[in-house]
């Protein structure tokens, strides 16, 4: 078992750094979110076609896919009467960078 740190050193603190992490975390934090965000890196969806992949209701879907929206890291285009959904790669490799901040 390895020894537990009993003197730590002061840490830097990047309070906006943190909250970011958390807010990318908190939007990855469901299983149902992380499929759309593997079904969507394939390429751009329509929703319809999103519900018949992950069977679960419409309406379970579209709450998934405002929580992935919100944290900017799906983009949905409004093609009436649907609606396209695509990853943000930017926000995807950003999310990826700041896990750095951890180690």
């Amino acid at each position: 078992m390895a020894d537990c740190l009993t003197n730590l050193d002061p840490i830097n603190v990047d309070e906006a750094t943190e909250k970011e992490i958390a807010a990318y975390a908190k939007a990855i934090s469901h299983p149902a979110r992380v499929r759309l965000l593997k079904i969507l890196a394939s390429g751009q969806c329509l929703g319809t076609d999103l519900v018949d992949q992950l069977d679960l209701a419409q309406s379970t879907i579209s709450e998934h896919l405002r929580v992935l929206k919100q944290a900017g890291l799906v983009h949905a285009e409004v093609q009436h009467p649907r609606t396209c959904f695509s990853i943000k790669p930017e926000a995807i490799q950003r999310m990826k960078d700041l896990l750095g901040y951890l180690a």
